[in-house]
């Protein structure tokens, strides 16, 4: 078992790497963009609807690898890409009374590395570059199946259907250089609402869940150029089960539709039709502390980054009652 867990973390936590390729004669950009526990398109994070006592803080550490190449349109001047991404990420939640009903907020603030070699119009380019990628924030609240409870009642719950929504928000504050190929930021923003769902069957629980990525305009992107997106829908469907003692595992899957890139007023060829698949495991350490592994990879990519990435987070929470 110890062997296993170690292999796990050796290829664990998620960052999420989204790619933009354009035809043209002044190439493409990549676009790195951390979805932590929560994301871009191709995020996967199961349990988002769940219940959880009110007033509880929670503050996550976590590091992320990921590493693979690039679906691109076969007008692209970008070709072979390979990428590399090493990503710290510090978050902050705290559960909410929200007019009677259990809610959340949490803030996301991520760090990467990330290395690269791709050939652009024929030539082999290399990127290095570090630092914050774009902070997210997001507020959440159950409508049905989930009352405001504390630590002691919750200890009496037992879920049966869970109905709730989201918005998420990404703020353009990570490292953006208009005259780089390859930036962590993204210089825009993007609000994705969403709606999901959460049925439990004693151990077994299935949530379903679906939203849309509307996006800003960037008016800097590289070559001095505007740069649209159409909005990008993304659902998840997760299969979890508990095993008791706070020991749960996870199998989901993701699959995005739609964000077409403008640039300059030309609409590119680049419509995503993308697939990911993954495995989260959730372990207790204590009363106040806990670790959820998780791993992913791509199903299938239309346009966009097929990556294979692995994760790691720690969680510790404290407030009243604990």
């Amino acid at each position: 078992m110890g062997f296993f867990l170690v292999a796990i973390v050796r290829r664990i936590l998620r960052a999420y790497l989204d790619v933009i390729a354009y035809s043209g004669k002044v190439s493409a950009v990549f676009a790195l963009l951390f979805i932590a526990a929560q994301a871009d398109a191709g995020e996967i994070e199961p349990r988002a609807y769940a219940n959880t006592p009110a007033g509880i803080n929670f503050l996550l550490g976590g590091y992320i690898y990921s590493e693979g190449g690039l679906s691109t349109a076969g007008s692209s001047p970008l070709k072979d890409a390979q990428l590399n991404v090493h990503s710290e990420v510090l978050a902050y939640a705290r559960s909410l009374d929200v007019w009677g009903q259990s809610g959340k907020f949490d803030v996301i603030l991520p760090y990467s590395q990330l290395s690269g070699s791709a050939m652009v119009d024929g030539q082999p380019r290399e990127r290095n570059v570090s630092g914050l990628n774009d902070p997210r924030f997001r507020f959440s609240v159950n409508f049905h199946g989930a009352p405001v409870l504390s630590v002691q009642e919750f200890a009496n719950y037992q879920q049966d259907l869970i109905i709730g929504a989201s918005v998420q928000v990404s703020a353009p504050l990570g490292q953006y250089d208009e005259d780089k190929l390859v930036n962590l930021g993204n210089n825009r923003w993007f609000v994705k609402p969403d709606i999901g769902i959460s049925k439990a069957w004693g151990r077994l629980t299935l949530e379903l869940s679906t939203g849309v990525y509307f996006f800003s305009k960037n008016d800097e992107f590289f070559g001095g150029k505007t740069l649209e997106q159409d909005p990008l829908s993304s659902s998840q469907a997760h299969l979890a089960y508990s095993f008791g003692r706070g020991i749960w595992a996870a199998l989901s899957f993701n699959y995005d539709y739609g964000g077409r890139t403008t640039i300059n007023g030309l609409q590119s060829d680049d419509l995503q039709q993308n697939s990911r698949a993954g495995f989260t495991l959730g372990l207790p350490v204590n009363r106040n502390n806990s670790i959820k592994l998780y791993a992913n990879t791509g199903v299938h990519t239309s346009t966009g980054t097929d990556f294979d990435m692995v994760g790691m987070i720690w969680q510790y929470r404290w407030g009243h009652g604990l």
